[in-house]
């Protein structure tokens, strides 16, 4: 059989060495007969691995002890409300920066909440024409005199296949939805009052997302709301106000452990450099193949590229899939292709997708633009 390597945005490809643990332990977890989808949540068991869980992510991110770790109910957009019902009380303000579909649509929902009083947004693209290249650039906050409870940003979207390198300073706190690159490669925890992740990328399954949050961020003034979504009780009940998404939690788990036996972030992050290069080599080294980002905002997770020749797009998706190369279908709102290369795609992976890549140019050498 040939190996299937899945591109996927998300839900993405999982750790094989986790999931064939997932496998062999699903109907006898911790010796118990039974599987961790059908243990209490308050069991000495699962408690002993939500410890775990918490104390491997905090070494993996070196996160200092002022922050919390919450394993929360939902996805990105979960906590794209949360963040504002949880910050932004009666009469505060936020800043938001967009750079692509996710950061816009977090703007969106937050402005739906507050009304447009309540945020204000700076579009921090640049597009350079003839040809087109997407780039960011970041304005100077300093030289700002507004009042923000805290500044949002999406350091990767997977989308447009963007990502912000750069540290981003500022004046207030910083938020960032880190969904499709934490834990990719290393940063300063401390530079972030709050960082929020959707799981189905780096982490585990859908269902699950990860919450960072500093201390002093628990004080600010809040929204109602649902409270499985209150961070301060969340915090109190060690996210566990209610039953949390024990199998997504378990799984998470799981591949915080395969990334501590695998040389931690230092390493994967030295891996996902690799893998990047890879494929953008092949795609700069093409007629047939158009990257439109500019080099030091360019993807290492959500690699986004296009045929110069768009008829051909069809034929390259069916033909990939013949060869165990799978989702590399472009988001429906950009077109053209993505390759989703997470934590968990191996360099061989990719390696076989830029081999495929080649041949594919090679076998259309007549088409004419």
């Amino acid at each position: 059989m040939t190996d299937v390597y899945n591109f996927c945005a998300g839900p993405a490809m999982l750790p094989a060495q986790v999931m064939k643990k997932a496998q062999k332990e699903l109907l006898n977890w911790d010796g118990l007969g039974t599987s961790v989808m059908e243990v209490s949540h308050r069991s000495s068991e699962f408690k002993k691995l939500a410890k775990q869980a918490d104390q491997d992510l905090r070494e993996l991110m070196s996160i200092p002890d002022n922050y919390h770790v919450l394993f929360m109910h939902g996805g990105g957009r979960a906590q794209f409300a949360a963040v504002v019902n949880n910050f932004l009380g009666s009469n505060g303000k936020a800043l938001y920066l967009t750079s692509g579909q996710w950061s816009q649509a977090a703007a969106e929902e937050a402005i739906r909440l507050v009304g447009p009083k309540g945020v204000d947004t700076i579009d921090v693209t640049k597009n350079e024409v003839e040809p087109v290249v997407k780039s960011i650039s970041i304005p100077d906050f300093n030289n700002m005199n507004d009042e923000y409870r805290y500044l949002h940003f999406c350091p990767n979207e997977t989308v447009d296949g963007i990502e912000i390198f750069d540290d981003i300073s500022s004046p207030w706190p910083i938020v960032a939805d880190m969904s499709s690159n934490i834990l990719s490669r290393q940063i300063d925890v401390s530079r972030y009052a709050v960082i929020y992740a959707g799981a189905q990328k780096n982490i585990g399954p859908s269902g699950l997302s990860i919450v960072i949050i500093r201390n002093d961020m628990l004080k600010l003034p809040k929204l109602p709301q649902a409270s499985i979504f209150n961070y301060q009780m969340q915090v109190e009940s060690g996210s566990m106000y209610n039953t949390p998404p024990t199998f997504a939690w378990y799984l998470a788990a799981e591949v915080f452990k395969w990334l501590k036996q695998n040389g931690g972030v230092a390493q994967i992050e030295e891996n996902n450099y690799k893998k990047a290069e890879l494929l953008y080599d092949c795609i700069d080294n093409s007629n047939l193949y158009v990257n439109d980002v500019a080099i030091e905002n360019r993807s290492w997770m959500n690699v986004t590229f296009k045929l110069t020749k768009g008829t051909l797009e069809t034929e390259f998706i069916e033909q990939a899939k013949n060869k165990g190369l799978v989702a590399l279908k472009g988001h429906r709102l950009v077109g053209g292709m993505r390759a989703s290369i997470y934590n968990a795609m191996p360099v061989k992976g990719v390696q076989a997708l830029t081999k495929f890549m080649v041949e594919f140019e090679e076998s259309n050498t007549n088409y004419s633009n």
